[in-house]
């Protein structure tokens, strides 16, 4: 009766056992399919940096180093002196030696020995000798231009011309001035004329009630003739004519 028992079991142990295989073959195939066919047919459900590595192509490869430039060749340079052109020893001596005859330099020519002749032909006229033979004639006497003539008067100081005075008749003081007790000193600009006349008179300054008088007293006076190059010239100045209780 136990082993039924045991006979029953086993049976049913390995009856159960080979369907459990079976269906985890069934299931692990079907899992392995699905796996295969997702990527097949949803490539999206692949992680990109996969897909990117796997479509990248490498790199290329670095290209070659350039080869090495070419040596320059040198060349020597022949260095010919000049001393040793055309004095190289002759390679076979000649028989006939010719004497090559150089003709007699020109006796020099003094050009004062023309002038020595036509100068009387003494010792110490070569010197006149040999200038007579260069020119002919006289010697040319260059005169200096002398200097232009000054246009217009020319303009001195008033202490240079009152040096120069030859007449000098006084003012005569104005009455009316001279109630008003006014005085002062009277300032003219003068022209003088190559004789030393006064020509010409302007008031520069001074009180009016004795610039008249100022005026006819100057037009009365003389100077020297002012000299310029040892030329007489006019002469532009100024004069003044002092006015005081005392005196003209």
């Amino acid at each position: 009766m136990f082993e039924s028992s045991l006979m029953e079991s086993g049976g049913q142990l390995k009856t159960k056992s080979k369907y459990w295989m079976i269906g985890t073959f069934a299931l692990n195939a079907t899992i392995l399919g699905i796996m295969i066919l997702i990527p097949l047919l949803y490539p999206e459900a692949l992680p990109k940096t996969a897909m990117t590595s796997m479509l990248t192509a490498p790199p290329p490869p670095p290209p070659p180093p350039p080869p090495p430039p070419p040596a320059q060749v040198i060349k020597p340079i022949k260095m010919v002196s000049e001393i040793d052109q055309g004095l190289h020893a002759p390679t076979k001596i000649p028989k006939d030696i010719k004497m090559l005859k150089e003709d007699a330099a020109p006796p020099p020519q003094v050009a004062g020995v023309a002038g020595m002749g036509s100068m009387g032909g003494s010792a110490g006229g070569a010197l006149g000798g040999v200038m007579g033979g260069i020119g002919t004639g006289p010697p040319v006497v260059v005169k200096a231009a002398p200097p232009p003539k000054p246009a217009g008067p020319q303009r001195v100081s008033s202490g240079t011309m009152a040096g120069m005075l030859i007449s000098r008749p006084d003012p005569v003081y104005p009455p009316i001035a001279k109630a008003a007790h006014v005085s002062g000193a009277v300032i003219l600009r003068a022209t003088i004329s190559k004789t030393g006349t006064i020509e010409g008179l302007t008031v520069v300054s001074g009180p009016q009630m004795l610039t008249g008088a100022a005026m006819d007293a100057v037009k009365r006076w003389k100077y020297k003739p002012y000299l310029l190059n040892n030329e007489p010239t006019e002469v532009d100045t100024t004069v003044t004519v002092n006015f005081t209780f005392g005196g003209g």
